[in-house]
This record gives structure tokens, sequence and C-alpha cells, in this order.
């Protein structure tokens, strides 16, 4: 059979899946089970299943997706977010588009908390909607920025997203943790100055309103509080890996337990708690093994059916720019990502998309952290991305899925801009990996 007839069933068979809701990572199995026993034959095709499964969890690298999970989950149920965000909120007195500001700022932080864009979707969107809407924010003011801030939570480490796509792609792990950290500031920085023009130029989206003054001392009592212990567990999960002193996995342990030591002195350490981050870590991670574990299987149906290595061969006799190329590898990301989610994407694309990339020599940290800001913009995409529906959820009832799609628009645009501006300037990118100790 010809590759692209396999490349083309693989494809239809796992949207087929997806689209009947068979969880991704049980669809992605199904779908190499069967082409590795078309392939290799009932024996041989299930033993070469098994092999790549031993091989591909076997791998002391992916230790830090679930340790970077774990923290998350202990930071989100001991309750240290929300006083976080109180204290942001303090210090940013009648600025114009406060809360719009605020859940930016919110996100930012609870991006080194939750590592997922849903959980700091949900989270803002409990805690700011109903406030905004109280204060005559419009949806544009309102949901918007708090969907743009849940696409933070990816782009600022830990990250348990940008971990699967170093460990898929083969990248370091540690360089790509570092290397996203500027991307992300420039993101949560481009969002802010927008929200701050525009909430100057059309007051009546985001009205201003009274507020009692806070006491200097009370606002920095509240960020010596909650905000420099926030900061000593950023040092001991980056810090210590751009230093050259710890590994992804060693970082990942000394943020796990300073994370234990940070709940225990605000008294929210207990039993239970413990046991639902556990639980709950303990779900994510499973699925997430066995997408990588997928994965490896997939991209070795494509290596032995010939797709990987004519694709390449393709795009070679394309004569197009590798910038060209990139392009293409983003607008079909886009596609994508307006009716799929973040895991599915990555584990469709990055089997092909690698070893094109090494063909034409394309810098691999600047690609990966490109292809995870491009995801993250398919999460707020219409008509299907899950960041829209996790606001639908959180938002007051009368509010309108043409409301969401609205107010995603502007936040859409930002991001497509800070895409152009890391592909003008890669350096955004690759200056941190490049200064690091090795």
């Amino acid at each position: 059979m010809e590759w692209w007839v396999i490349l083309g069933l693989l494809i239809a068979g796992l949207l087929g899946l997806m689209l009947i809701r068979m969880p991704v990572a049980f669809a992605f199995m199904t779908v190499n089970i069967v082409a590795a026993i078309f392939l290799w034959g009932p024996d041989k095709g299930l033993l070469q299943v098994v092999k790549s499964i031993d091989d591909s969890l076997t791998n002391f690298a992916l230790a830090p997706i679930t340790l970077f999970i774990l923290m998350g989950e202990v930071m989100f149920r001991t309750g240290i977010a929300p006083r976080m965000i109180e204290t942001v909120d303090k210090w940013l007195g009648k600025l114009p588009g406060r809360l719009s500001i605020l859940a930016i700022g919110g996100g930012t932080l609870l991006s080194t908390l939750t590592g997922s864009s849903a959980a700091s979707t949900a989270m803002l969107g409990s805690t700011l909607v109903p406030e905004m809407a109280k204060k005559g924010y419009k949806n544009q003011m309102s949901m918007g920025p708090i969907m743009a801030s849940g696409t933070l939570a990816v782009m600022i480490p830990p990250s348990a997203l940008g971990v699967l796509l170093a460990s898929i792609g083969k990248i370091s792990i540690g360089k790509f943790m570092v290397a996203i950290i500027l991307p992300g500031i420039v993101m949560a920085t481009v969002f802010m100055l927008y929200i701050y023009l525009r909430a100057k130029m059309q007051p009546e989206l985001a009205p201003n309103y009274e507020m009692e003054p806070i006491p200097f001392g009370e606002k920095l009592k509240a960020t010596i509080i909650y905000i420099l212990p926030l900061g000593f567990i950023v040092f001991l999960v980056i810090g210590l890996i751009f230093l050259g002193v710890a590994t992804p996995t060693q970082s990942a342990a000394m943020g796990v337990f300073g994370t234990m030591i940070l709940a225990a002195c605000y008294g929210r350490l207990n039993v239970k708690n413990m046991i639902e981050s556990v639980r709950e870590t303990m779900k994510v991670s499973v699925m997430i093994l066995m997408i990588v574990a997928g994965s490896a299987i997939f991209s070795q149906i494509l290596s032995f059916s010939g797709a990987s290595r004519n694709l390449v061969k393709i795009v070679g006799e394309l004569q197009i720019s590798a910038f060209s190329t990139v392009l293409i590898m983003l607008m079909l990301i886009i596609i994508l990502g307006t009716f799929m989610e973040s895991l599915s994407i990555l584990m469709i694309t990055l089997p092909i998309f690698i070893p094109i990339a090494q063909m034409l020599n394309i810098d691999l940290l600047w690609l990966a952290a490109l292809i995870l800001i491009t995801i993250e913009i398919g999460t707020m995409s219409p008509p299907f991305g899950i960041g829209l529906f996790v606001m639908k959820g959180v938002a007051p009832p009368h509010t309108t899925m043409g409301d969401v799609y609205r107010a995603a628009f502007p936040f859409l645009a930002l991001d497509v801009a800070v895409i152009v501006l890391i592909m003008l300037f890669p350096e955004i990118v690759t200056w941190l990996p490049n200064s690091m100790k090795h």
C-alpha cells in the first residue's frame, strides 16, 4: 500500500475516533495497534507495540511531567492562588482596565501553579467575571483577558505541555523550559499594554470605580507573605536549571518539596488535600504517559510506512524557504486547533514536523516555542477551542457563544502579533537558553 494512503488512513482513523468522543490516549493506541497488526502481522505487530511502550516510558526524562502536575495540584488545592490574586489586586489602584489587567497578572502567576490553560481560565473566570459584571465591564474587557491569560499557563514554566512537547520532539527539556520564559513575559506585557490603551481610549468598556485606599504597609506585608515565597519556588524550578545546578527532574522535585513546605506554613497542608492532589496527579499523568507511548508508536509506523521520509523529500523538492515552511506548519496547527485539543495536535503534527525541521536546519527550540503559542491560539479559536467552552461554562447565564467569540478575537490577533515578533526576532526564544550554564 502507498505511504500516503497509510498516512491518510491513520489520520482519518484518529479523527473518526475523536469525533465519537473516545479519549485521545485510547484513540491513538487503538489506531496504532490496528496499524501495527496490518503492517507487521499480529505477533510481530503487538510485540513491537509493547516494546515501543516499554522503551518510551522507561525514560527518566518524563519524570518532570508528573512532578510539575503534582506541584500545581498541591498549590491549587491548598488555596494559595486566591490570596496571591488578592495581593496583586492591592497594588493596581485606579489603573485603567484594572480588573482586566488583574486577570492577565493573575493568569501569569497562576501559570506557575496550574500549568493548564483550562484550569487557569476556569479559576479566573469564576472569580473575576461576576465582579467585572458588577463593575460594568463589557465582555471584551472581562472574558477576553481571562481567556488570553489562560493561554499563558503553558508559556511560563513549569509547563507540563511544554515538557511533553520537548519529550516528543527529542528537545532538551531544561533548555526548552528556559526558552519559553521570555515569550511568555512578552505575551503578558502585550496583553496588559493593549488593555491599558483600550481602557484609556474607551473608558466605557472598563469603567473606573471608587476604591478604599490600602496602606502601603499592608500591601508590602501581603507581598512578602504571598508573592515572595512563590518567587522562591519559581527559582527552585527554573533558576536551578538555568544555573546548571539541577536537572529538570531534580528541580521539579525541589519545586514539589518547596510547595509542600509553603502550604504547610500557610496551615493548608492536610491529608485530604494531599490525597486529592495525588489522585488527580495520577489521573493526568497516566493519560499523558499513554499519549507519549502512543506518539512513539505513531512515529515508528510513519517511519516504517515511508511517510516521514517521503514527506521530508517532498518538502525538500518544493524549493520553498524554511521560513515559508514554518508558516505552513503554524497555519496547519491553527486550523487543527479550531476543532482539536492541544495533546491531539502535538501527537499528529510533531512526528511529521520534527524530521522536516531537522532537514531544513530549523532551530528546534525556536520552532517548538512557536508551536506551543500556536497550539494555545487554537484553544481560543472558534468554533470549538476548549478555552471558549470553559469560558462559556463560567460566564454569566445570559452570555452567548457569539459573545465569547467576539471577546476572544482581539487577543487572538495579539497572539498572532507575538508569533510574528518571535519569527522576526528568534533571540526572544534562543537568548536565555544560550546563556545557560551547562
